[in-house]
């Protein structure tokens, strides 16, 4: 299974291209992610001041965070016009080249999943980046040459959700990196409240907090969630978004009350009752539940970390006693569990523990 069929993915989905409307249009529309919006205020004043583009930026960390939202941002802060595209599409040098030149002053280039770019166009990028200019070999043989065609000072931003494969001399151009973290409580809250108005959706204060909390730290997931109480809503509780209401239409999905899904249990359960609780290799695990190793690792396990259900130690990954208890099973940190409910989450109407 992958990633991508999960209601709790991070990922976009061709039918939700309409969250474009909900995205924030300026920094003050910006909720949470403190740091990084300070530092980009500073940035855009600074560069406005000068009359210059906005340098080089890059965003990393999961999907769903806001990466494309801060890109729109920035573009709409500067009064400038962006031009999206991602690292797969650009297959070959000249694809990008043709991009470059069409740039002006100012404007605004995105690049989604940068870390696919190929190394032939990660070679145009640098001194575009760098110089604000394009080398191009003109004619072949021995009477080919290099040409240099100067570009418009443009703002390239970046955004990966795996920085370690960006190569170095690429993350080097950039003048400024950020990380984007997990959303907070009162954040989520307030993210779904302002797209339940926006899309006119009767919503209680219970209902924000059930949705916000089960919603993995993660904007893009909440506004999924947020849909999908919405229509359970308004077939089978009157159109009102309550907490009851919320909690049941999310049970439905297999979204327990911390937004653990079916696999984040399988991966628990796999380390628990077929290691003993770990250490287990990564590998082992991935086989165990037939998932790619890749996947556990970038997708999976950074929200079960960030509960502390998980630790990554150099003998393999182990299971903490939250995770015990969230899965109803007695901890026994010395391999034999004696699993009360196997395989499933406990009480859902415990409070988080986080």
């Amino acid at each position: 299974m992958g990633d991508d069929g999960r209601v709790i993915s991070g990922k976009l989905r061709p039918d939700e291209r309409d969250n474009i409307a909900l995205r924030p249009k300026l920094l003050s529309d910006i909720i949470g992610q403190d740091r990084v919006r300070e530092n980009l205020k500073i940035i855009i004043e600074a560069a406005k001041t000068r009359g210059e583009a906005v340098d080089h930026l890059l965003f990393y960390g999961p999907p769903g965070l806001g990466k494309t939202s801060l890109a729109h941002v920035i573009a709409n802060e500067m009064n400038a016009t962006i031009r999206i595209t991602a690292g797969p599409s650009i297959e070959r040098a000249g694809d990008l080249a043709a991009i470059l030149t069409h740039m002006k002053q100012g404007d605004v280039l995105f690049i989604d999943e940068i870390h696919r770019l190929g190394r032939a166009v990660e070679e145009i990028l640098y001194p575009a980046m760098e110089d604000f200019a394009l080398d191009m070999v003109i004619g072949k043989g021995p009477a080919a040459k290099n040409v240099r065609l100067p570009l418009q000072r443009f703002t390239l931003i970046g955004a990966t959700t795996q920085l370690a494969l960006l190569a170095g001399p690429l993350r080097d151009r950039f003048g400024a990196r950020f990380r984007l973290e997990f959303y907070d409580q009162p954040s989520m809250e307030y993210i779904i409240k302002r797209a339940a108005g926006m899309l006119k959706i009767e919503i209680k204060p219970e209902g924000l907090s059930e949705i916000a909390r089960r919603s993995r730290g993660t904007p893009r997931v909440a506004l999924r969630l947020l849909r999908r109480a919405r229509d359970y809503a308004q077939t089978r509780a009157e159109g009102v978004i309550t907490g009851p209401v919320a909690g049941k239409s999310l049970e439905l999905m297999g979204i327990d009350y911390l937004g653990l899904d079916d696999i984040d249990r399988r991966v628990l359960d796999s380390i628990i009752n077929s290691y003993g609780g770990g250490p287990v290799g990564l590998p082992t695990i991935a086989a165990s539940i037939s998932e790619d190793s890749s996947t556990i690792m970038d997708v999976y396990e950074p929200y079960l970390m960030q509960l502390g259900f998980l630790k990554r130690t150099p003998r393999g990954r182990m299971a903490t006693e939250r995770a015990y208890d969230h899965l109803g099973i007695a901890y026994n940190p010395n391999g034999d569990n004696q699993n009360g409910t196997h395989g499933s989450s406990s009480n859902n109407n415990q409070p988080p523990l986080f």
